[in-house]
């Protein structure tokens, strides 16, 4: 998923800016929700019914814009993040670089992997970053070399050293550009 999420801007002049073809088009209702699912997500029997009500809306509602920023790739995944160690498994940082024209096809080669956490593209000699997570701390070089195997080119492996929580959180805003029929027009409406 290599620059899925770009955070390349327009000029800053008054015009107002035109979305690119590949950046999301977020009303108030996809950026409240993107902003709430990072702080956490309620342990009990229907979180989802309690983020709709903190939020205004049903739960269905929720679940249906949730599906729809998955389904649009302006959300890869939501989930719980573990510390894999205390299972037993381990998380690796690996890079690998590789030939421009052959980008998009490594791109394919390494999302298809289901070890391969998530990759993003860098602007470095090692211009393929990604995340290995195995069951076993042994499976990691088997993961390596299968990589290695497939696309011809050497895995740099980077195993975690020490732990640092850095709580990032990445604000989402509604663009003046979004669908106005979205979130302000639905919260008077008592939507589902």
């Amino acid at each position: 998923m290599h620059e899925r999420h770009s955070a390349r801007r327009g000029d800053t002049t008054s015009a107002p800016q035109l979305p690119r073809q590949d950046e999301a088009r977020l009303d108030a209702l996809d950026a409240a929700l993107i902003n709430r699912l990072q702080t956490s997500i309620p342990l009990q029997p229907r979180p989802f019914e309690q983020i709709g009500k903190e939020l205004g809306c049903s739960e269905s509602l929720v679940l249906l814009r949730l599906r729809r920023l998955l389904s649009e790739g302006v959300l890869s995944r939501i989930g719980p993040l573990f510390q894999i160690e205390r299972a037993g498994g381990l998380f690796v940082l690996a890079a690998i670089q590789v030939p421009e024209a052959q980008f998009e096809e490594v791109t394919a080669q390494l999302n298809a992997i289901p070890e391969v956490a998530h990759n993003y593209r860098r602007d470095h000699a090692l211009n393929m970053w990604f995340v290995l997570a195995t069951e076993t701390p042994e499976e990691i070089s088997g993961v390596c070399a299968h990589i290695e195997s497939l696309t011809g080119l050497q895995v740099l492996a980077f195993p975690k050293e020490r732990e640092y929580f850095v709580g990032l959180r990445l604000e989402a805003r509604p663009h003046a550009w979004a669908d106005h029929d979205g979130f302000e027009q639905q919260q008077g409406q008592g939507h589902d």
